[in-house]
């Protein structure tokens, strides 16, 4: 009987039955210490080894296989299998990088997934990635809900204030602060502490409360300010090399892309029920005063936003058409969205 069983097991391997399960190696942008960030890497790989017998994924922390901000092109030359990531790191390699990470002023979770799955942001996404060169699939695998507008030394009293600080930013939001007189560097989540502690950055933004408590901002800066309208929604990425995706059966690839969309759910989900109690505790406990900046200042923000935009449509064909394609799809959706849903604030 055990002859026959490893003569049986031998023919299958020979058919093409049983098949070697593909590992891959994937580095995140976030450590998985980090709540709602850093946990929706880990439970990718949680969903995906769940349901796959034929692709396991290994989870590595920033800094581990490659820094936060190497991931790309490590992916690209298959030094790394794959990254978990944001496309708005990679805005000083691609101009319209950050229009498919976080837009200022620009939609919401529900409006942004809408472009992304069933309108035309996913093609585009796709084909920024080969336009430039980079060997690489990317798919949708995360999103969270608004972010804070910015951790600051001191108090905001007009937006003179904001002249002449140092600010880690994010994005092309940083393009809006500099032109209202900050200096922007863009640090991955475990450099922005220590700058901040030593006077490197006067302020900074990087995520929600429960994230950024969980980093100390509050230790140093004691004013928080909202709405975080350079980052209404932010959109996260699952890159793999695509030599490694195209060797992969239909069956194993379409299993990737269903965790990554089970993903979505779970990491926006987790963002939505878990800030409030940080928002709370920052006040009550660790001493912040939470601002929110006025309706003539979020004019002011939006008014150079729009400068930034044209700028960047008029320097690069391919911004100018996927932000065309955006703006189009806006259009269209504020029939919908702005007759469908209740006002805010509401009791």
């Amino acid at each position: 009987m055990k002859t026959f069983t490893t003569a049986a097991l031998a023919a299958f391997v020979a058919a093409g039955t049983v098949q070697a399960q593909e590992t891959f190696e994937m580095t995140s942008a976030f450590g998985k210490n980090l709540p709602i960030l850093g946990t929706a890497g880990v439970d990718f790989v949680e969903k995906i080894n769940g349901i796959s017998s034929e692709v396991e994924f290994e989870h590595f922390d920033p800094g581990e296989l490659v820094p936060t901000l190497e991931a790309l092109d490590a992916v690209s030359n298959g030094s790394v299998d794959a990254a978990f990531t944001t496309s708005g790191y990679w805005q000083g390699k691609m101009g319209a990088a950050s229009l498919f990470a976080a837009v200022p002023f620009g939609p919401e979770a529900g409006e942004f997934l809408g472009w992304m799955l069933y309108d035309d942001g996913g093609k585009y996404f796709q084909q920024m990635y080969d336009d430039n060169g980079y060997n690489v699939k990317v798919l949708t695998c995360g999103m969270i809900a608004p972010e804070t507008s910015g951790w600051f030394k001191n108090e905001i009293n007009s937006l003179e204030d904001l002249e002449g600080l140092n600010m880690r930013f994010f994005g092309l939001g940083a393009k809006v602060m500099q032109k209202l007189g900050v200096s922007t560097s863009l640090l991955a989540g475990g450099d922005i502490f220590p700058a901040l502690e030593r006077g490197a950055i006067d302020a900074t933004e990087f995520s929600m409360p429960r994230i950024d408590a969980r980093l100390g901002f509050h230790q140093i800066a004691k004013f928080n300010y909202f709405p975080g309208w350079h980052q209404p929604s932010t959109l996260f990425e699952l890159l793999i090399n695509r030599d490694r995706w195209e060797d992969l059966d239909e069956r194993a690839q379409k299993q990737i892309e269903v965790a990554c969309l089970a993903n979505v759910t779970t990491n926006l989900a987790e963002g939505e029920a878990t800030n409030f109690d940080a928002m709370v505790e920052n006040v009550e406990k660790n001493g912040v005063t939470i601002k929110s900046w006025t309706p003539e200042q979020l004019a002011t923000f939006e008014s150079a936003w729009n400068e930034v935009v044209a700028e960047l449509a008029a320097e690069d064909a391919f911004f100018k058409e996927v932000w065309d394609d955006l703006s189009e799809y806006r259009a269209g959706y504020k029939t919908w969205g702005d007759t469908i849903y209740l006002p805010r604030p509401r009791n």
